[in-house]
């Protein structure tokens, strides 16, 4: 038995759109910028307003 193939992990998982997952992190839809269902950039301004402190930068390829 081996181990699963990345390709075949992600045609497994099922998406949520970005709106949904936004919405759970507490994100406004006025700071994304969609690009199809599901991608979304987040607007700078968004940290400006913020009132958290700095968190952890993860990035995901």
């Amino acid at each position: 038995m081996g181990y699963k193939t990345d390709i075949e992990i992600a045609q497994e998982c099922e998406m949520k759109p970005i709106i949904e997952i936004a919405a759970k992190a507490g994100i406004d839809d006025k700071y994304l910028e969609q690009y199809g269902k599901y991608k979304a950039k987040i607007d700078y301004n968004l940290l400006k307003e913020s009132d958290k402190k700095d968190g952890k930068l993860i990035l995901v390829t």
